[in-house]
């Protein structure tokens, strides 16, 4: 059952799986919430500045410490859309993120502190422009995480 999880491939939606949709958040609510934010992808490849997430989840899933304590997600595209969006936006000052990997076995590689700027979405693959701050990004790796900064600067544009 190579590729297959409980007898649904991976990546798939079970045929009985329950439609998510996007929580609803009021703007002021936005305002007042400090986002964190989790893209998941299948693989990562890294390239002299640059990764890619591979198999990249369409959803990116946003939520807030206490007070607010909100939860939800939007979808990638629209995390990219918004990117140059506001006075204060990710194309004006890039967020710090740690890409974090989930590699089978004893020594995963560890974590990496990157900026990340420049996103172009291309299907279910994620490109960022990086410079590295601590760590390394390998060449190659399997199930990845990347972790951008919390970002009042979205508010008013989640969902």
């Amino acid at each position: 059952m190579s590729g297959l999880a409980g007898g649904v491939a991976r990546g798939a939606t079970p045929p009985d799986a329950p439609i998510v949709k996007p929580c609803e958040v009021t703007e002021q609510q936005l305002e007042d919430m400090e986002a964190l934010f989790v893209q998941t992808a299948a693989s990562m490849t890294s390239d002299r500045g640059t990764i890619t997430l591979h198999g990249v989840s369409p959803s990116t899933l946003y939520f807030a410490d206490r007070p607010q304590r909100e939860v939800g997600h939007m979808l990638s595209g629209q995390f990219v859309a918004n990117w140059a969006a506001g006075d204060n936006s990710f194309a004006k000052d890039p967020p710090n993120a740690v890409l974090s990997f989930a590699e089978p076995g004893d020594r995963p590689p560890e974590d990496a502190v990157v900026v990340i700027q420049d996103p172009h979405l291309d299907g279910d693959a994620l490109n960022y422009s990086i410079k590295l701050l601590d760590g390394a990004a390998p060449a190659a790796t399997g199930p990845c995480a990347l972790r951008p900064e919390g970002w009042p600067r979205f508010a008013g544009q989640l969902p």
